[in-house]
């Protein structure tokens, strides 16, 4: 397979400037590509996934009838990130990353943004992630995110924008690397040839950052990964990420407050726990303040939490950060916080609340993305230009019974990556998701998620839409 005939038509195309021009960074991965036997790059694709499969690199499917788990599909063309763009992009969601902060903080707290009109308190007041069982709170350290997950895109120019903040409970680093991985063993000699930054200091980076929040009285803390179980969507990554960082994977179930402290309960008795990462939602933390039927919490865990003897990360709460609402308006809190100009731009948003803006929303549906304010994973979403009269329809009804709910944008034009499907090479649109550590000071993984549309022409890359990944390539400054 070549690149003879591939074309980047009007797209910003992350490998190629134009047809049988590549871009500085990915010349020597086409090279190496082109050098290769006819069909050795349609086996070393099919061993990659292969490769995965073995690794049991899966996720499970809400509502699937054929199973619960699926492989994710892997593609073996990376995308490739230059030392100028990652350094733009390091400083941009570091930014960003300590005005959320910032805000999380202030609303459960002095609520000064609400109080000088930044932001409008209804809106707050009426987010289904903000917790009122969490006002008053002081994390550890001061810290409320500890680790996210803030999808970026490239439109048409080559100019990148946040798409979304994911501060709950992110997930795919496993995927990131287990990718890698698999790709060194693809492509073991052009690792050598190329300077790529590597990624596989995560799991001990995600380790100090989780005992960085322990109480300094504490020498050797205990850590624990917390899962709702087996049946959730992001099962293999809790249990991978435990078993990288040497820790317990925990259910609620083996987790007990005994005089005012978390324990674990093990074979030898009970042992303390002093820090969580949590992969449960907040709702079902903790029965006796959240939902009282939730079976995979621990009872009395917020009581311990608010008294300081046991962290979590990421702080209860967080989750108003993911309100797709709220997201429009981090351009303001990067401004009121830390009195900066963003970095990173948002996606132009048109906030349906407001009339006019409705307005507009339901006279273009035709034009634009219409996303629910709190769902994720490509539900609750309307690719205007990809709709149905019908769809359309079904939209606008929905938006005018609940506009605080909905959020419109214009539709990109998503930067693409040659891709395999079948056997020629596709561009296909991609995005970014990096992953941020906020521990002790706030550091960015260098890569991070590219997810692709394994459908040519679709802009929808979640796993669960049919989307697969690629390995993120940054590469080193010269």
């Amino acid at each position: 397979m070549r690149f003879d005939t591939y074309d980047p038509e009007h797209f910003y195309d992350e490998l190629f400037q134009s047809s049988q021009t590549p871009r500085p960074q990915g010349q020597v991965l086409i090279d190496k590509i082109h050098r290769l036997p006819d069909g050795e790059l349609l086996q070393r694709q099919r061993a990659a996934q292969e490769a995965l499969c073995k690794l049991g690199a899966t996720f499970n499917v809400y509502g699937e009838t054929e199973g619960t788990e699926r492989v994710f599909p892997f593609d073996v063309i990376p995308r490739v990130i230059s030392a100028q763009d990652w350094n733009f992009l390091e400083q941009g969601l570091k930014q960003r990353i300590h005005a959320l902060n910032s805000f999380i903080d202030d609303i459960y707290n002095d609520q000064k943004i609400l109080k000088d009109k930044i932001i409008p308190r209804e809106l707050i007041l009426s987010a289904k992630g903000y917790l009122l069982p969490c006002i008053g709170l002081k994390p550890a350290k001061g810290v409320w995110c500890h680790i996210t997950g803030t999808d970026l895109v490239r439109d048409s120019k080559g100019q990148w924008y946040v798409l979304e903040d994911n501060l709950r409970c992110p997930s795919g680093i496993s995927y990131v690397l287990e990718n890698r991985q698999v790709m060194k063993s693809t492509f073991p000699q052009i690792f050598k040839e190329i300077p790529i930054q590597p990624v596989d200091e995560y799991p001990s980076r995600l380790l100090a950052t989780l005992i960085h929040l322990a109480p300094n009285t504490i020498s050797r803390p205990t850590v624990v990964v917390l899962t709702p179980g087996i049946y959730n969507s992001a099962y293999f990554e809790h249990s991978y990420l435990a078993q990288q960082m040497g820790i317990e994977l925990v259910e609620g179930r083996d987790l007990v407050v005994v005089d005012g402290y978390l324990q674990m309960q093990t074979t030898k008795g009970l042992q303390q726990v002093d820090v969580i990462y949590r992969r449960l939602d907040d709702d079902f933390m903790d029965p006796t303040v959240f939902r009282s039927d939730s079976q995979l919490g621990i009872p009395g865990l917020m009581e311990v939490y608010r008294a300081g003897r046991v962290a979590i990360a990421n702080a209860p709460g967080t989750g108003i950060a993911d309100d797709k609402v709220i997201y429009a308006y981090v351009p303001d809190m990067i401004k009121y916080y830390l009195d900066e100009d963003p970095i990173l731009a948002n996606v132009p948003t048109y906030l349906c609340w407001e009339d006019q803006q409705l307005q507009h929303v339901l006279a273009n549906l035709d034009q634009l993305v219409v996303k629910s304010a709190n769902e994720s994973g490509g539900y609750g979403m309307l690719i205007g230009t990809q709709s149905t009269e019908a769809e359309r329809q079904e939209f606008a009804q929905r938006i005018q019974a609940n506009p605080r709910n909905y959020i419109a944008q214009p539709t990109l034009c998503l930067s693409r990556v040659p891709t395999i499907l079948g056997e020629e090479f596709s561009g296909c649109h991609v995005d970014l998701r990096p992953y941020i550590l906020y521990g002790q000071d706030i550091y960015v993984h260098p890569g991070g998620l590219t997810r692709v549309a394994l459908k040519k022409g679709s802009l929808v890359v979640n796993s669960s839409q049919g989307g697969g990944s690629k390995d993120t390539w940054v590469l080193c400054q010269e």
